[in-house]
């Protein structure tokens, strides 16, 4: 073989290894702006939730419902859509045109953040899937996250359709459902960013066995929390019990169990459920501290030894902001932010447990 020859061989197999290595880069880049907008989706959301404006719009049309109303004879057709039902006709009786669309906007624009984000997922996803730059091993990964994005559709019109009968607000269960389902396609999507972003070890230190059993569990816990938290926003039960740490003078609420069956106070007793949001708050704050505090006696990489810290950290911050939105009946602005702390924290634990997970074998094939 030529000398030139030879070069131009070893040229070509650098730049399929800067190809190998960018286009998972890519891949991650797409997935991780797509949890971005799933986060940001689920801010809209509360807020959504906190201005009452989630029955606003009383149709279902993924396609049409792009353009809000564009005359003021389709501004009062879908007025008087909503002044058919409960919550306007017990709650907002009298409200105005100008009024009724302050709340329209907010689940407009919630409803166009969905359409975006299928979009943003979609063509990408088609795009690196016809290039042949989407890595064998996370084609399964990126159908079922289709699937789920389809069923997230669904979800939200099943749930906003629990407040057109016979009550004034959504069913806190479907509330939670579709939360519930917001929440885990951004971890899914997260954790999908970290594995093409970094690769598994070649070894795992022994010590990081017991650490992941512990993060673990610590995850559960805050996925717990943040559900609890769902039924406090479904009940709208943080505008109850405006005190800290007592709750009308008392630890345990009074007419904590006033439910039968008792298991109905869990998710319906305005008091129970605050209380229980409350409980397993401080819980997920004391498990952060201790866990990092027993983490830092370990030797670990730095990356992990970070991501843990800045998990003590967040769950600070996260609790502190809920008693701030407790004690100020719950605005807007807080509420939100309550909402963006608890996904912070969910990712930093999320990151942690990739930062600590066992070597996996044939990695290198997998890209992961």
């Amino acid at each position: 073989m030529s000398t030139s020859g030879h070069t131009s061989s070893i040229d070509a197999t650098l730049r399929s290894g800067v190809d190998a290595r960018s286009q998972p880069r890519a891949v991650a880049l797409w997935l991780g702006f797509s949890a971005a907008m799933v986060f940001a989706m689920a801010v809209i959301g509360a807020i959504t939730r906190l201005t009452e404006s989630g029955l606003s719009i009383m149709e279902w049309a993924p396609i049409t419902g792009t353009l809000p109303p564009m005359s003021q004879a389709e501004w009062q057709r879908v007025f008087d859509l909503y002044r058919t039902i409960p919550q306007y006709q017990l709650l907002n009786q009298g409200m105005t045109l100008e009024e009724f669309q302050t709340i329209f906007w907010w689940e407009w624009i919630h409803r166009l953040w969905g359409r975006l984000i299928g979009l943003v997922f979609f063509v990408p996803l088609v795009w690196f899937w016809l290039r042949g730059r989407l890595p064998a091993w996370i084609k399964p990964h990126a159908i079922m996250l289709l699937a789920l994005g389809g069923l997230q559709g669904f979800m939200g019109w099943f749930m906003v359709t629990s407040g057109f009968a016979d009550r004034t607000e959504v069913s806190q269960y479907r509330l939670v459902l579709h939360l519930g389902l917001a929440v885990f396609i951004y971890a899914y999507m997260l954790w999908l960013t970290f594995r093409l972003l970094a690769p598994a070890p070649t070894r795992s230190a022994p010590e990081t066995r017991s650490l992941r059993r512990w993060l673990v569990a610590l995850l559960v816990l805050i996925c717990i929390t943040l559900v609890s938290g769902g039924f406090v926003a479904g009940l709208r039960a943080g505008f109850t019990y405006n005190t800290f740490p007592l709750m009308d003078g008392r630890v345990i609420p009074g007419g904590y169990g006033m439910l039968q069956p008792w298991i109905a106070n869990l998710f319906e007793n305005h008091a129970a459920v605050q209380f229980n949001h409350r409980l397993l708050a401080t819980l997920t704050l004391i498990g952060a501290v201790v866990f990092w505090a027993y983490a830092r006696r370990q030797t670990l990489p730095a990356a992990a030894a970070r991501a843990i810290a800045a998990i003590a950290g967040m769950a600070a911050v996260q609790f502190l902001l809920g008693v701030t939105t407790l004690l100020l009946v719950v605005p807007v602005s807080l509420g939100a932010l309550h909402q963006a702390g608890a996904l912070i924290l969910l990712g930093l634990t999320l990151l942690a447990l990739h930062l600590l997970r066992p070597a996996e074998a044939g990695r290198s094939s997998r890209g992961s």
